[in-house]
């Protein structure tokens, strides 16, 4: 390997490791349809997105609702978490 397809190599991994994902967790607590109404409001989903992630979580536990940098994510995180609903970023 090349000194040129090493720094290819590093700056890739650099991009890698700030991808981050918005994670939302199965709670017991809110509705389908609170959960469904948040996402539209806090993320920008569409109901038939939102709807589908509401039943992603429900079914498998979490799932990822955005995905970004730390920086990016961390309003949403914030909302999610003012509206009582289990986020977390990883």
């Amino acid at each position: 390997m090349n000194k040129e397809q090493e720094s290819v190599d590093v700056m890739t991994e650099e991009l890698v490791e700030e991808e981050k994902s918005l994670l939302l967790h199965n709670d017991d607590h809110n509705t389908f349809e609170y959960v469904i109404k948040t996402l539209v409001e806090v993320c920008d989903h569409t109901y038939e997105q939102a709807e589908t992630c509401a039943w992603i979580t429900h079914y498998k536990g979490k799932c990822a609702i955005k995905h970004g940098t730390f920086e990016e994510l961390k309003p949403y995180y914030d909302a999610m978490l003012n509206h009582q609903l289990y986020v977390s970023i990883q």
